[in-house]
């Protein structure tokens, strides 16, 4: 069977994550070590204590759920032998999850990772004033439609397809009021709910520009080596091994669509037939399931998931 490794996004985080990994691993806890003095915050305790909100906060939860990635990592490869090189055919991940793909297959060191999210949630959160964006997902809406009835609602503001997670599952970005008209457009052309999406900005869209000016600079400045396996970029939905073609992703994804669908897609037709979901949660295991049905997805939090997954990988 041919492998992907698959990394979440923002969403996928909770109170308590990661902490199992850290109590039963070693190498987990100097994961969570390595983040915390890169940052110079006890974000392992937020990660475990709480409170939600805080960690909910865009500048914490983008690196605590690379931190997660990162540590089912170290895990599978000091105590399994599993590594990127020798089991992932390709890696990807769903917006900020595309950096724990780039640390996962040794582009970035971990604490690099953890300084450019931390930059990264930042400059996200402060590109547009509280409460002017807001973002909706189109349910039961092809991307086309979805698209299209995004681009009829911008009235001269902004409203872009921000996720194409599945298809029938679309999440749209802009301005507060055209995503507002968008959502009303996308139910007279058939979606079968249109739901506002408690979010803090308006990510993925042309409003994120302040943002992908920041990344561009931080990027520039941080060493990248060539991946140990190609990472399927969300903006292109294709593989990327050069360092300097990664860095020109990772801006444009700030703000374009994270064509997931496609990434998917990608991988399934170069031979994947298993997707396995490495840090928090479960949402990409189940657009696996959704967007690739032929093929298996399992999702690898806990110490009993990295196990089965050695067990499986190793056949």
């Amino acid at each position: 069977m041919t492998t992907a490794f698959i990394f979440p996004g923002q969403g996928s985080q909770a109170v308590g994550m990661g902490k199992s990994l850290a109590e039963t691993f070693a190498s987990a806890r100097a994961v969570f070590g390595e983040v915390d003095a890169a940052l110079g915050q006890n974000l392992s305790a937020l990660m475990w204590e709480g409170p939600d909100a805080e960690l909910t906060l865009t500048e914490n939860a983008q690196p605590a759920l690379m931190a997660v990635s990162m540590a089912a990592i170290r895990v599978l490869e000091s105590e399994y032998g599993i590594t990127v090189a020798n089991t992932a055919r390709f890696v990807a991940g769903h917006s900020l999850g595309e950096y724990s793909a780039l640390a996962a297959a040794g582009a970035f060191t971990l604490a690099d990772a953890a300084r450019l999210l931390r930059i990264r949630g930042q400059a996200m959160q402060s590109a547009t004033p509280l409460g002017t964006g807001a973002m909706a997902a189109l349910l039961d809406l092809d991307f086309a439609t979805a698209a299209a009835a995004a681009a009829e609602a911008a009235q001269g503001d902004v409203c872009q397809a921000a996720n194409d997670n599945s298809d029938g599952q679309v999440v749209v970005s802009g301005s507060r009021a055209a995503v507002e008209r968008c959502a009303e457009i996308a139910r007279a052309k058939g979606a079968k709910r249109a739901v506002m999406l408690a979010v803090s900005a308006p990510f993925h869209c042309a409003l994120m520009q302040p943002a992908a000016d920041v990344m561009a600079q931080a990027l520039s400045s941080v060493a990248m080596k060539a991946p140990v396996a190609p990472v399927v970029a969300n903006a292109g939905a294709a593989p990327l091994t050069e360092p300097a073609a990664i860095r020109e992703s990772l801006v444009a994804q700030v703000t374009g669509t994270v064509r997931w669908r496609e990434c998917v897609a990608y991988m399934v037709a170069h031979g994947v037939t298993r997707f396995y979901e490495i840090g928090a949660g479960k949402v990409l295991t189940g657009l696996s399931k959704k967007n690739a049905p032929e093929a298996t997805a399992f999702a690898v939090n806990t110490p009993e998931d990295i196990a089965a997954a050695a067990a499986q990988i190793k056949g």
